[in-house]
């Protein structure tokens, strides 16, 4: 266990984790994070990005697929201990999930561990990214249960028990959405939706001012 004094705890990093439909504008999202910026693609939507001289893209490739969690923590480690960026991408960890399910299911049969194992794996990145001292930002598709759900009808794409491992260390969870026009992030859990907001009060915002405070 590590102890700090009062005035001698180190800076973590501001973690946000959006969810929404396809074309609500998640991955544009990331050109307001300040600084030189590293997005790390898993579904290869990077279109919304050309042009962006402020943001460097690396895009899975087939064949990393099956090595998909030693090469994403050798990437990882690689681009923040180079000091080159201030804000970090993970794009899309609904597809992420389901490729390190994949590559797990093939070391076991044993379903219940192998989410457990998922579940581990995904606690583990979120540690480490709490602690990289730079922006960190992560989207993942959304998952509408139906008009029929009054409270909590809308969640992230994602196994509950392995976003919950994952967004355990994030301080802003929300779902940008459209409305007349203008993209919305709901960030209020009263909700019943995945949301919540621990850097300030603001319950519903704009999505273009996600890190204003």
């Amino acid at each position: 266990m590590r102890f700090y004094e009062s005035g001698k705890i180190p800076r973590q990093s501001n973690m946000y984790f959006i969810y929404g439909d396809g074309g609500t504008g998640k991955t544009s999202l990331f050109k307001q994070f300040p600084g030189k910026k590293l997005l790390i693609s898993f579904d290869m939507s990077t279109n919304p990005l050309v042009g962006d001289d402020s943001i460097d893209v690396a895009i899975l490739d087939e064949s990393e697929k099956p090595r998909i969690q030693s090469v994403l923590n050798e990437f990882l480690i690689r681009a923040i201990s180079s000091g080159r960026y201030q804000s970090i991408c993970l794009d899309n960890v609904s597809a992420l999930q389901n490729y390190v399910l994949e590559n797990i299911d093939g070391q076991s049969k044993d379903g219940r561990q192998n989410y457990q194992k998922l579940q581990l794996w995904f606690r583990d990145l979120g540690s480490y990214l709490r602690n990289v001292n730079i922006n960190v930002y992560v989207t993942a598709h959304s998952i509408d249960k139906g008009a029929d759900v009054v409270n909590g009808r809308y969640e992230a794409d994602m196994n509950v028990k392995t976003f919950n491992a994952l967004t355990s260390m994030f301080d802003v969870v929300g779902r940008i959405y459209l409305q007349d026009g203008q993209r919305m992030i709901d960030l209020d859990p009263e909700q019943g939706n995945h949301a919540k907001n621990r850097i300030d009060g603001r319950k519903l915002i704009k999505a273009d001012e996600l890190l204003q405070q």
